[in-house]
């Protein structure tokens, strides 16, 4: 089960990755752009055919290693319509009228094609509803949910990392009620999420446009309807609405503060919460970690909940929705006044900034990456007693490709310095793991402290980089937070952790991979000598 989940993730995240450089062109040839305008905050025209690449890349995933029953086919199948009629109107501009019409056909194909609905609401888990009023509030929900993601789709990352949160709570409780059928159809849609955000997140250099972000709330509505169906699992209907999270209180609450002004509440102005933040002087980048540590809260609220009845999680939510459209009509009626922020950022303080630019911040962490890293990878060649003849085979293919990239020009090398460093990397500590299970606690443990370490000093290296050596966003933050949180969590079994640890230490040298070619610009071939050494030292093991 989990090799079948770790490759639909990276199917997905290769696909999607693959495909945007071509798709990025495509929309410059037949004018698929997202022009700027008076409620955008781009100054450029921006590619709007992200949503063709992550779902691409997602959907054939499922299709290859997902489980091939009518709920699997009615979910693509529904995929399919919403992102005909997405890109369609990202092509021609439809008006609401037709793109309803997309969404209910969706949402039908699922609902009677697949036999996906709620077969029981709130309050009423012992009591089966009828199947008409049950595919109707499920109908209902899904155009819903679509609506609400497209709606929040405003800032570069934000609708992507709201979605990859909001998918990644749903698989780890899908992981807690064992229900695989959930976990094949969120993991490819993890992977095709993440090659997407990062073209995508600011500046973003494609969008997801209209099919992607209605894309992504239609599966994230199936996904809710399939795990909090009691009579499927253990979880309650009503625990969709802190799982889909920020959305749908920003729908709501948006809604709320015009129709309180006197206003059609389907005509479209700047009162999300995330022009919001921008009004009162957050920049971008703020904006969107602000948004992402909401969602983050409440998925941990919808964790805290998981077993609750509907009598405690309803009142809460809507004791949490009633709050939040009070807030967006104050803000409307101006009780909020903006603030000015100081050279674009929130708050200033002369002497935090003062700290952040002296060396020991800025110099040291990636003077120490320079050094560590290298040597540490250049040792653990050595550690592996046994290689697969699989691994050996395809690290000295990968040995002759490197060997070769690093003779093309300074342009072309870099790339395959890159794809040695990743593969290589990869390979290196999953033959080092089976030796590493039977090492003394000591090792084990300054290994550990090792990577925590490096974790620090790649974290140091993205904030406090004075010559912007490598470009940071949210999504990078994330990734490091979720790779070294997750084995931590409660009731993560000791295989699950395992695989989390080893997720967790390649996050960390990926970044910091990223961090050595993008400062050491001009040593790009010192680096590929180190990939060089790695793939070496695997392939040779098969030959002796």
């Amino acid at each position: 089960m989990m090799n079948e989940l770790f490759f639909s993730c990276m199917t997905a995240l290769l696909l999607c990755m693959a495909l945007i450089p071509i798709l990025r062109v495509v929309a410059e040839r037949f004018q698929i752009m997202d022009q700027p305008g008076d409620r955008k905050v781009h100054e450029h025209p921006v590619p709007r055919i992200g949503g063709i690449a992550f779902a691409i890349g997602a959907c054939a995933s499922i299709a290859w290693w997902g489980p091939h029953d009518l709920t699997t086919l009615s979910a693509l199948a529904g995929c399919l319509v919403i992102v005909v009629f997405g890109v369609w109107d990202d092509r021609v501009n439809l008006g609401y009228r037709p793109k309803l019409i997309g969404q209910l056909i969706a949402a039908f194909v699922v609902v009677w094609g697949g036999g996906i609905w709620f077969t029981t609401l709130p309050f009423g888990s012992d009591l089966e509803v009828p199947a008409w009023l049950g595919m109707l509030v499920t109908i209902v929900f899904l155009v819903g949910v679509s609506n609400a993601v497209n709606l929040t789709d405003g800032l570069d990352g934000l609708a992507g990392g709201l979605s990859f949160l909001t998918m990644s709570g749903i698989a780890y409780l899908a992981y807690l009620s064992n229900d695989s059928t959930v976990l094949l159809l969120t993991v490819p849609f993890l992977g095709a999420i993440l090659g997407f955000l990062r073209y995508n997140t600011y500046p973003a250099r494609i969008f997801m446009g209209d099919g992607g972000s209605q894309l992504l709330g239609f599966m994230m509505g199936v996904l809710a309807v399939l795990l909090t169906d009691s009579s499927r699992g253990p979880f309650t209907p009503s625990l969709a609405l802190f799982l889909l999270g920020l959305p749908f209180l920003d729908t709501l609450g948006v809604t709320g503060q015009r129709l309180a002004e006197g206003r059609s509440p389907f005509v479209g102005d700047r009162a999300h919460i995330h022009h919001k933040l921008l009004k009162v002087g957050l920049t971008h980048y703020e904006a969107v970690s602000v948004i992402y540590l909401v969602q983050v809260s409440m998925l941990g609220v919808t964790y805290l909940l998981r077993w609750q009845s509907d009598a405690v999680i309803l009142p809460l939510y809507l004791l949490l929705a009633f709050a939040v459209l009070m807030l967006f009509v104050a803000a409307g009626r101006g009780l909020f006044p903006a603030v000015t922020a100081q050279r674009g950022h929130f708050l200033p303080n002369g002497t935090v900034a003062r700290l952040m630019n002296g060396p020991w911040l800025t110099e040291l962490p990636i003077q120490f990456l320079a050094v560590a890293v290298p040597l540490f990878l250049i040792a653990l060649v050595f550690l592996p007693a046994t290689v697969p003849n699989d691994v050996g085979y395809v690290s000295i293919v990968l040995f002759a490709v490197v060997l070769t990239g690093l003779f093309c020009s300074s342009r072309v090398a870099p790339y395959f310095v890159r794809g040695g460093l990743y593969v290589g990397t990869t390979f290196l500590l999953y033959v080092c793991e089976g030796t590493r299970s039977g090492a003394i606690e000591v090792v084990t443990m300054a290994d550990n402290i090792f990577f925590a370490v490096v974790a620090v000093m790649v974290l140091l290296s993205l904030r406090f980089n004075q010559d912007n050596r490598f470009q940071t966003t949210p999504l990078d933050y994330l990734m490091i937070f979720l790779a070294v949180t997750f084995p931590l969590l409660p009731e993560v079994h000791a295989d699950l952790s395992h695989l989390g640890l080893f997720a967790a230490k390649l996050v960390v040298l990926f970044f910091s991979f990223e961090l050595l070619l993008h400062t050491f610009s001009t040593r790009v071939r010192q680096l590929g000598l180190v990939s060089l050494w790695i793939l070496f030292g695997l392939g040779i093991r098969i030959l002796l």
